[in-house]
């Protein structure tokens, strides 16, 4: 019966560093798409400057997001 609780201590253990895995890969997904936000913003040329300041604060914001998740 010992050796029942260590198999579900160890059973624990993977679910945790499945949730661990998980919410990892998650926030790199997320890091990913903000990426590509960001270098489509990047991309964007434009002489309007109404235009060029949404552009800047959208990049200002993604950038704000990119530094949040670390």
């Amino acid at each position: 019966m010992a050796n029942a609780g260590k198999a579900e201590g160890a059973g624990s253990l993977d679910g945790q560093n499945r949730e661990v895995t998980q919410f990892r890969a998650a926030r790199e997904r997320q890091r990913q798409s903000l990426n590509l936000q960001r270098e489509f913003i990047l991309s964007q040329r434009t002489s309007n400057p109404a235009r060029r300041a949404a552009l800047e604060a959208a990049l200002a914001q993604i950038e704000d997001q990119i530094a949040a998740i670390g």
